[in-house]
Parts: structure tokens; sequence; C-alpha cells
């Protein structure tokens, strides 16, 4: 049986071009620069859901033909926060639509015998606390390193965090869930499980491998 988990923040978009992109970055054949550019594509589709609801402010402006009130953006805008190094997959994703976001960096490594997450570097916008954090990485697998990210972004003052995947296992998502109560997640799939080397099923195999042709 499949673990369960609060799906009351988590958002999974399930847009037919989503549909069509992942079925081609899950196959096998798919090659290193195709991968690459359809995990940037999908984390631009999945960046315009997760912004849906930020907040505007009036701006008056004129165009070619009279003056009128129009809405921008409010406030010091976004930061997208790849956790490495998969996540540097997404992030021109997130540019494409929001060019002017802060990029800070955040590296964190799985032990390949415990599976615990373990930070080895952090460099984040000084006024962090001041944007909506996407925090962007392709697979919520374990949720171990996912989770220690986040606590270390709470730790630093974020205090708007939206956690951006492309394909989430059951167990990934409970634990990020339980781990930070105030957290929003939004994913392109919900796969089935987690096998026994914590590899998501039916999953797409090891994304930073495949985003950057290593083995």
């Amino acid at each position: 049986m499949a673990k369960e988990f609060d799906r009351a923040r988590v958002t999974v978009v399930d847009h037919p071009l989503v549909k069509h992109k992942l079925s081609i970055l899950r196959d096998e054949r798919t090659g290193t620069k195709q991968f690459r550019d359809l995990v940037r594509e999908l984390a631009r589709l999945e960046c315009y859901e997760a912004t849906r609801d930020l907040p505007v402010e009036p701006v008056r402006i004129t165009t070619p033909l009279c003056e009128m009130d129009a809405e921008r953006i409010a406030g010091r805008k976004l930061a997208v926060i790849p956790i490495l190094r998969a996540g540097l997959g997404m992030v021109d994703g997130v540019l494409d639509l929001i060019p002017a976001a802060r990029v800070g960096h955040l590296g964190m490594y799985r032990d390949e015998v415990t599976h615990e997450p373990h930070e080895y570097y952090a460099k984040l916008p000084e006024d962090i606390g001041q944007r909506v954090c996407l925090v962007v990485d392709p697979m919520l697998a374990t949720g171990g390193s996912a989770a220690a990210a986040l606590q270390y972004l709470r730790a630093q003052g974020a205090n708007d965090i939206r956690f951006l995947c492309i394909v989430a296992a059951p167990e990934g998502l409970d634990v990020v869930l339980r781990a930070d109560p105030d957290v929003r997640i939004f994913a392109c799939s919900v796969d089935e499980r987690l096998n026994d080397d914590a590899y998501i099923v039916p999953g797409l195999g090891d994304a930073g491998d495949r985003i950057f042709g290593t083995r």
C-alpha cells in the first residue's frame, strides 16, 4: 500500500502539456539535451502554477493610446533556490518567467548507504525573509534532503517557501509535510512508491545524471 500524505498542501500540475512532456522525460531513450530541455520546460509550467497567488499592487501606466490602472507583482519578488546539483536544471525554467528573481544555491547530498542528507554548500540572498522562495529539485524521493534544506532556509529567515519538484514519492511528501507545517509542494506527478534503493518508481532515473550526462 502506498504511503499516505496530507494532500491539502500538495498541488499536482496535471495540465495536458505537463503530462505529454513528462512522458518523454521518463523514457529511457530520451537523450541528455532533450532531457535537460524538458526539465526546463516543466519547471516553467510548474512555476506558473506555483506563483498563481502572488500579491499584486496597482500602478498607473500610459499605453500608446491612453493612461490606465494596471497591476504588478508587489514586494521583493522571488528567490529561486536549487538544491544542488539536479535542482540547477530547473532554475532557467523559473527565470524564463521571472528574470528578476534572485538565485541562491543550497548543496545537499544523500549518503548512499544511510540515505541521510548532508549539507556542503549554501549561498542565499541576504533579504531571503522578504522574498517568496521557490526551492527546486526534480526528485522528491525519501524527503530527507528536502526536509533538511527547508529547515536550513527557515533558520536563515525564509518565511514563504514553495517546493517545486517534477516527480515525488508519497514517502517523501509525507516526510517533508511533517517536517515543515507551512511549506507548499508543487509536483508534476506523485508516483507509486520508493524501491529498496530509495529510487522513485516508476520515476525517471537519476535526474542529475540525466541532466548533466554523467553516470
